[in-house]
C-alpha cells in the first residue's frame, strides 16, 4: 500500500473572512441608523442580522485559521474539519437571531408604534444591502472556486441578509402607502422564516460533512474514467471511496495488474494514477492506492469491506 500522496496546501482564504468582517460592521452602523430615524421593527431585524453576519464572520476567522493549519503528530490528515463547525455556528446564530426578531415583531404586533423618516431609512438600508450583495458574490465565487464551505456559508447568510432587506424595505413601503402599522411586524415575522430556513440548511449541510459525505458524483466520475483509462494493460480496481472534509479530498482505491508485473512498474502506475486524478480534480487531494494481483482471488476478497 503506498503512502497517501498529498498535494499542496491550498492558499489561505482569510482575506475573504476580513472582508466579511468589515462589510458587517459598516451594513451595523448603516442600518442601526435606518432603524433609529425611522423606529422600524423590521429595519431593527435587519440590523439585528447583521449583528449576527459579524459574530459569524469572526468565528469563521477563528475556524478558517485552524482549517488552515498543516497535518500534524495528532491530525495526520490535518485540520481542514474545521470549517463544518464553523458553519454549523452560524446556522446556529442565525436561528438566534431569528428568535430575536420574532419577539421584537409580537411586541411591536402588541403595541404599535408610527414610522418616522421612512426615505431617509430606506436609502441608507438600500445601501447598505448593495454592500452585502457585494462582498456575498465575491465570497460565493471564493467559495465554490476553492471549496470552501466556510466561505459558501458566509455568502449565503449574506444573500439571505440581501433579500430580507428586500423584504423590509417593501414592509415599511407598504406602511407609509397604506398607513397600517401592522404590516411592518408581519414583514418582520416572515424575515425571520426565511432566516430559520438558513439556518437549518447551513447546519443540515455541515451534519453532512461530518458525516463523511462522499465528493460529488461529477468528480466521482471523473476518478473512475481516469481508473478506466488503464483498463487495456490488464488493469482493473475497486473499492473506489471518497469523502469530503471542508477543502480537502479523501479517495482510496485498490488497483489491480498482471501478477507479471515488476513492483517497480505498479508503482509508476500507481504514481500516474494519482497524478491524474490530482490534475483533474480542485483543490487538494490525498489519494491512497493499494496494489494487489489481478489474478488472486483474494485481491478480491474486501470488495465489500466497511460497506
Amino acid at each position: 500500500m503506498t503512502v497517501p500522496a498529498l498535494s499542496p496546501a491550498p492558499p489561505s482564504l482569510r482575506r475573504y473572512i476580513h472582508l466579511s468582517i468589515a462589510a458587517a460592521i459598516l451594513t451595523i452602523s448603516l442600518k442601526g441608523l435606518a432603524y433609529y430615524v425611522t423606529g422600524s421593527v423590521g429595519l431593527l431585524s435587519d440590523a439585528l442580522e447583521s449583528l449576527v453576519n459579524l459574530a459569524a464572520a469572526l468565528l469563521a476567522l477563528l475556524l478558517l485559521t485552524l482549517a488552515e493549519r498543516p497535518p500534524d503528530e495528532e491530525h495526520a490528515y490535518g485540520h481542514s474539519k474545521a470549517e463544518y463547525f464553523s458553519s454549523a455556528a452560524e446556522g446556529v446564530l442565525i436561528l438566534l437571531a431569528a428568535y430575536s426578531i420574532i419577539a421584537t415583531a409580537i411586541q411591536r404586533i402588541l403595541e404599535p408604534q408610527p414610522l418616522e423618516n421612512i426615505g431617509v431609512g430606506l436609502v441608507i438600508s438600500v445601501i447598505a444591502s448593495a454592500i452585502n450583495f457585494g462582498v456575498a458574490r465575491v465570497l460565493m465565487q471564493a467559495g465554490r472556486r476553492h471549496n470552501s464551505i466556510t466561505l459558501e456559508a458566509d455568502a449565503q447568510h449574506l444573500m439571505t441578509d440581501v433579500w430580507t432587506s428586500a423584504g423590509v424595505v417593501i414592509g415599511v413601503i407598504a406602511v407609509a402607502l397604506t398607513g397600517w402599522l401592522i404590516l411592518d411586524p408581519l414583514i418582520a415575522l416572515a424575515v425571520a422564516a426565511n432566516i430559520i430556513w438558513s439556518g437549518v440548511q447551513l447546519m443540515r449541510r455541515s451534519a453532512l460533512g461530518l458525516l463523511d459525505s462522499a465528493i460529488p458524483q461529477e468528480e466521482r466520475r471523473q476518478v473512475a474514467e481516469i481508473l478506466d483509462r488503464y483498463a487495456p494493460q490488464g488493469v482493473q480496481y475497486h473499492s473506489l471511496r471518497t469523502r469530503q472534509a471542508g477543502q480537502r479530498r479523501f479517495i482510496s482505491v485498490h488497483v489491480l495488474v498482471p501478477g507479471k508485473w515488476t513492483v517497480q512498474r505498479g508503482h509508476n502506475l500507481l504514481e500516474e494514477i494519482e497524478r491524474d486524478v490530482r490534475n483533474a480534480l480542485p483543490g487538494p487531494t490525498t489519494i491512497l492506492t493499494h496494489l494487489e494481483p489481478v489474478e488472486d482471488p483474494v485481491s478480491m476478497e474486501d470488495i465489500e469491506i466497511d460497506r
